[in-house]
């Protein structure tokens, strides 16, 4: 563990007006007496270089040269900034070793616990410690760092039972689960189980998700551990941190999230590093918090896209909280109203127990799923099948609008995102760059939505060579101008895209909304439609049909929980299939995502797709993008492709881990060593487990 940088020399500039004063040489400055060998992460992004070095301790950085530290080294002719992991007497590396150029912080910001667990992430994903670090560790914050009160000296110990408000009972809001109130039971004994938890639509508040997490974590809190969740946005943030407050009392709980701005979420940070605060609640950035002594990792809703990291090397928050669980002995719970694949396939393996109601529990709680079409329905209305919102559907907001707020979600953002052919439905492509052609809220005429180049008068199909069009997808502003023509005397709230509504009251009005942006409702909707089903059926993706019930179970969850008066809430499904053909419709039906997930994990398990095994998608310029599956195969795998993907130049194949050959996270991350180590001019994109983005 050498300094590689430090062979190299600056070659001085002849005539050079001003000279850098140059620090002493490492043998003149005198070094620590005591553990005078340090190992530091360097921030690097090359990959070959994913190791600790060593430096040795100046004596006058002695006190402020802590492991955990921000440090800064000399390193390949540059400053670089990186972290003290250990100090040591002796150095494994036997030439001369380079002085720490400067203590960043004292502040020990890296904890032994998310070191190891920072490392197990990049070894999974074939990435470097480096990147890791950069997502677990926020920016330094100086005047946050002073404002932050420092450890207090009778700060709680892992061993204080704190007392936690509240006046429900410990398993109020899990009685509806047979296995609820052992779980809780073992979280405040201090045990550490893991669970996959369903969870009822339709809930009073008392025994709504939110109030189950609170309990969940005022129980773990009593065996005095410390507490991670982590919810796919603000909105979630919002609706969470109220409960934790009214059952742990004020102080317990910290909001982390990458939107809070550089110093408060580094104020943040800080109050959990110093034992402030022992309950952390966040987005993907909440996921690295250091809690003191966790007792419990929690994941709401994994199976949305907000919770994969856009960053090398792409973790996904389900398997960091798994990791550190695993690390750090705490206890993982991962729930929902939906179920993923991915932890499905956790469920079978026996990772995690399942925690669900009964069916008839089940039954009684969700609300009636009605398929605009089947049945009798088509003899009443001919259209029932085909009409973008049919008569049932109709019948339900107009019979739901008599008693409060309805929700209409719509797939697509926009006015009219995209137009076709009247005659034939090819879609409308711009000559430009063979975009969809849609047309903007007020706009005069339609345009490209990739490149914003008007269409041209009289433009002709492609495959017919007619002139008339017509829309294709309707986005929620084109819905929410139809509906309010039709309901003239109720008020339409809109919610997507950049104006996104937090809530409305219990008043009658017509909220048409987006999938993830639907307002919670005071009290609950009292009816549901849900358009254009078909849009996200055929979404080109591996998860199209658990990612649509997934969309859909969240929106129905937002119901009016069953009232003593017995009128049923109804949730209409407009232009999908008969659902004894499709399996996501099928599943909201039965109200029942654990067996859509089941039935698509035996399929994926039978063809080799993920999670049965694990996907790596490559992609860049064809010549890089070649050198690096040709070295993937070599060592055992199988290459899908390649396709083209975007850039003229740009292709992408996916690559198959096979049985037998090695780990296909060691060889991605050998690849990207060796093309770092001769310094490949083409820039290679390699993600492992890819999203549906790439997969």
């Amino acid at each position: 563990m050498g300094n590689d940088g430090e062979q190299l020399a600056l070659v001085p500039v002849p005539n050079a007006r001003r000279r850098t004063p140059r620090r002493a040489p490492a043998a003149e400055r005198p070094v620590a007496q005591d553990a005078p060998v340090a190992t530091v992460a360097v921030d690097t992004p090359l990959s070959h270089l994913d190791r600790p070095f060593e430096y040795l301790v100046p004596a006058e950085l002695d006190e402020q040269a802590r492991p955990g530290a921000r440090v800064r080294v000399r390193f390949a002719g540059r400053d670089h900034d990186g972290f003290l992991l250990t100090r040591g007497d002796v150095a494994e590396h036997t030439g001369r070793l380079a002085p720490l150029r400067t203590v960043v912080s004292p502040e020990p910001v890296l904890t032994p616990p998310v070191v190891r667990a920072a490392r197990a992430v990049a070894d999974h994903y074939g990435g470097t410690l480096a990147d890791v670090l950069r997502l677990a560790v926020p920016p330094r914050h100086a005047r946050a760092e002073r404002s932050v009160p420092p450890e207090a000296e009778g700060a709680p110990s892992a061993t204080t039972a704190p007392e936690a408000g509240g006046d429900l009972s410990p398993d109020e809001a899990w009685s509806a689960y047979p296995a609820g109130s052992a779980l809780l039971r073992r979280l405040a004994a201090g045990e550490s189980p893991w669970a996959a938890w369903q969870a009822l639509p339709a809930q009073p508040p008392e025994r709504s998700w939110t109030r189950a997490v609170a309990e969940a974590v005022r129980a773990t809190r009593r065996s005095g551990r410390g507490v991670v969740v982590v919810v796919p946005d603000h909105r979630d943030v919002a609706r969470l941190v109220p409960e934790l407050d009214a059952l742990l009392g004020p102080g317990e709980c910290v909001q982390l999230t990458a939107d809070l701005g550089p110093e408060a979420r580094y104020r943040a940070f800080l109050s959990v590093l110093r034992g402030h605060a022992r309950v952390v609640v966040g987005t993907r950035a909440a996921a690295w918090a250091p809690v003191r002594d966790p007792g419990l990792f929690l994941c709401w809703d994994d199976g949305d896209d907000l919770h994969e990291e856009p960053r090398a090397p792409y973790p996904h928050v389900r398997e960091v909280l798994r990791v550190r669980a695993r690390e750090e002995g705490a206890a993982l719970l991962v729930g929902g109203t939906g179920r993923s694949v991915e932890l499905q396939a956790w469920v079978e393996r026996g990772e995690l127990p399942d925690v669900a109601p009964t069916r008839a529990v089940v039954r009684a709680a969700a609300p009636a799923v009605v398929v605009a079409g089947e049945g009798h329905q088509e003899d009443r209305d001919p259209a029932a099948r085909t009409a973008r919102i049919p008569s049932v559907a109709w019948r339900a907001l107009r019979d739901g609008l008599a008693h409060g707020p309805v929700l209409v979600q719509v797939p697509r953002h926009g006015y009219v995102v995209s137009l076709a052919c009247q005659d034939c439905r090819a879609p409308v492509r711009c000559p430009r760059c063979e975009g969809p052609v849609g047309l903007g809220a007020g706009a005069a005429a339609p345009a490209c939505r990739w490149c914003g180049t008007a269409a041209r008068p009289g433009q002709t199909c492609r495959s017919c060579g007619s002139h008339r069009l017509r829309s294709a997808g309707v986005g929620d502003q084109r819905t929410s101008e139809e509906l309010g023509r039709a309901f003239p005397s109720v008020r339409v709230v809109s919610s997507g895209g950049a104006h996104v509504v937090p809530a409305v009251d219990d008043a009658p009005a017509l909220v048409v909304a987006t999938p993830g942006a639907e307002p919670l409702a005071e009290g609950g909707y009292h009816a549901v439609a849900l358009l254009d089903a078909w849009r996200l059926l055929d979404r080109a993706s591996l998860d199209a049909g658990v990612e649509a019930l997934r969309r859909w179970t969240a929106a129905a969850s937002l119901a009016r929980p069953p009232g003593p008066e017995g009128r049923p809430v109804r949730v209409v499904v407009c232009g999908a299939p008969p659902h004894g053909g499709v399996p996501a419709v099928e599943a909201l039906v039965r109200w029942d995502p654990a067996w859509l997930a089941s039935g698509e994990l035996a399929e994926r398990v039978s063809l080799g797709l993920p999670p049965a095994r694990r996907h790596v998608a490559v992609r860049g310029p064809a010549r890089g993008v070649q050198e690096v599956v040709a070295a993937l195969v070599d060592a055992g795998h199988v290459a899908l492709g390649p396709v083209p993907a975007g850039g003229a130049d740009e292709v992408q194949v996916v690559v198959r881990e096979e049985g037998g050959a090695r780990p296909l996270a060691a060889v991605v991350h050998e690849v990207r060593a060796a093309r770092s180590a001769r310094k490949a001019p083409d820039v290679v994109r390699t993600v492992l487990d890819p999203g549906d983005g790439l997969l």
